[in-house]
């Protein structure tokens, strides 16, 4: 089928590229305006942009997406199909325009997670299983009539970074079968229903810094999910006092787990640094359980293991504790 492409980001170029892959006549690609980034405030090009270039394909980067040019052109490429993969909120009017509809790929399995941020809030909130669903657009955002799902694992291991790796493939997969079955007649469109999702699965809003900030007095699982689910963009970030740095300097925390605690205890939020055994504590709302950092980012610098980071920490002797109280001492009460 001849088609209109709309995506952006690199999550967007494995459904591009499987579609081209697959035969359909990619008629033009529309993708956001190139824009300052980094600190140097360079013109970057989309990742979908770059594709389309090396593929020679018609590009359209419209500001607005009710321009009364872009519409114009849009109705001359006259395409049989438009299909969006990470893209912003289509208006009606470009929507609705092709004979075949505008189908959609996104990173949940819907009604789970509408919204900008699927795959983080999926991991954040402690699901074992996400996955991909093409739709078809509608008035409301992520309502549509659902067309294909394709289920992904979450693993223990993973965060938001594989996880979009592994979804990223999935819906490019998903798309060209959604396409081939329309081409067909015999896609079988369901209409979502909510009534059996929890309230808080149902909705993906964008992740605003607040939101990345960790709460110390949370369990360690509640934590380690919210550090996975940053991972590795936006990241999950505290302002907990290190030795050295200035009080309430925040830096971002990458990647970590639970650590028991039989000998002492500490309280949320509180740090415990072992130089010897390259160990970074800090404790969480569960009295015998803490989490302990094994990836972070310091504020201007790069990733890095615990172990560099501690090296590179000045303070007495072997061990650190935010508080400056003795571990032997009894917990307060």
């Amino acid at each position: 089928m001849k088609l209109v492409f709309m995506g952006t980001p690199e999550f967007a170029v494995a459904s591009l590229d499987a579609l081209i892959k697959a035969g359909h006549e990619v008629a033009a690609v529309v993708t956001m305006p190139d824009k300052p980034a980094g600190r140097g405030q360079k013109i970057q090009k989309s990742a979908v942009k770059l594709y389309a270039e090396e593929h020679g394909l018609k590009i359209l980067q419209p500001e607005k997406l009710k321009d009364e040019a872009f519409i114009n052109e849009l109705r001359e490429i006259n395409a049989d199909i438009q299909v969006v993969v990470a893209f912003r909120m289509l208006p009606e009017i470009v929507w609705n325009m092709p004979p075949k509809g505008t189908y959609n790929v996104h990173g949940s399995l819907l009604p789970c997670y509408r919204g900008a941020a699927p795959i983080n809030w999926a991991i954040m909130n402690g699901d074992e299983v996400t996955g991909v669903t093409t739709f078809k657009l509608t008035h409301d955002i992520d309502t549509g009539d659902i067309a294909l799902q394709r289920h992904v694992f979450i693993e223990s291991n993973d965060d938001a970074g594989t996880i979009h790796d592994r979804l990223m493939k999935e819906g490019a997969i998903a798309i060209v079968e959604t396409l081939d079955l329309l081409e067909k007649n015999e896609l079988p469109l369901q209409p979502q229903s909510t009534k059996n999702v929890p309230a808080h699965r149902l909705a993906a809003p964008k992740i605003f810094k607040e939101d990345m900030k960790i709460n110390w007095t949370l369990s360690p699982l509640k934590i380690i999910n919210k550090v996975r689910g940053l991972s590795p963009y936006p990241a999950a970030w505290t302002d907990v006092d290190l030795p050295g740095k200035k009080e309430g300097e925040p830096f971002k925390i990458l990647k970590g787990g639970m650590i028991t605690l039989d000998d002492y205890h500490l309280f949320p939020g509180e740090v415990y640094i072992c130089r010897q055994d390259s160990m970074l504590i800090i404790g969480t709302g569960d009295p015998h359980h803490a989490y302990i950092v094994d990836e972070l980012q310091p504020a201007g610098k790069k990733r890095m293991d615990a172990k560099t980071f501690i090296n590179g920490l000045h303070f007495e002797g072997k061990e650190y504790i935010s508080s400056g109280r003795n571990l032997d001492d009894e917990p307060e009460k």
